[in-house]
C-alpha cells in the first residue's frame, strides 16, 4: 500500500482533548477503509504566518499513514467539511521516519546558546566588515582618489540658528 505524510490544522478556539478527538475520529476513516495509521503526532498550538479563516495560531497534528488512495481521499473529503478542520495537506512519500519529526525533537538550549559567528547577533558575521556607507573602503581600479577642490570654493560662513518653533511669528 503506498505510505503517505498527513498533517492537518485545527482550529485555535477548540481544546487539546477535541484535536485529540478529531485525530481519533481520522484514525478511524483510515483503518474503516482498510489501512492504518502508523504515527500520530499533536505538535501543539502554534502561531500561523498569516490569518487563515480568521485564526492567527492554530492546532497542528501530523500522521504517517500507510492506505489505499480511497480511504485517504475519504479522510480528506471529511476534512473538509468539518467545520474545525481550516488546512489540512497530504503528501505521498516513499518510506516513513521511524523517529520523531522535527517539530516532535526538543532542541538543547545550551547547543544552540553559542553559534560561534562572532558578534552578528543572528548568527551572521560581525556588523564591522559588511561594507556599506560607513567604513573606507580599499581603492580599486580606475578609483580617482579625493576630488580635487573647484575654483571659487571657499570656506561657508556658518548658518544662522535655527528658530525653536518654526512657523510661529513673534
Amino acid at each position: 500500500m503506498p505510505l503517505y505524510e498527513h498533517t492537518f490544522l485545527a482550529r485555535q478556539d477548540v481544546t487539546q482533548a477535541q484535536v485529540e478527538a478529531l485525530m481519533k475520529e481520522f484514525q478511524d476513516v483510515v483503518e474503516e477503509g482498510q489501512g492504518k495509521v502508523t504515527k500520530q503526532e499533536y505538535w501543539g498550538l502554534k502561531n500561523l504566518a498569516f490569518k487563515i479563516k480568521k485564526n492567527r495560531k492554530a492546532h497542528y497534528a501530523f500522521f504517517n499513514i500507510d492506505a489505499p488512495p480511497a480511504a485517504v481521499t475519504e479522510m480528506e473529503r471529511r476534512m473538509g467539511i468539518n467545520s474545525d478542520v481550516i488546512r489540512f495537506l497530504t503528501i505521498r512519500v516513499e518510506e516513513h521516519e521511524t523517529e520523531p519529526s522535527v517539530q516532535m525533537r526538543k532542541q538543547d538550549r545550551e547547543e544552540r546558546g553559542d553559534r560561534g559567528f562572532g558578534g552578528g547577533g543572528r548568527g551572521g558575521p560581525p556588523r564591522g566588515d559588511r561594507g556599506g556607507f560607513g567604513g573606507s573602503r580599499p581603492p580599486r581600479d580606475g578609483d580617482r582618489g579625493p576630488r580635487p577642490p573647484r575654483d571659487g570654493d571657499a570656506p561657508r560662513a556658518p548658518r544662522p540658528p535655527r528658530d525653536s518653533n518654526p512657523g510661529s511669528e513673534g
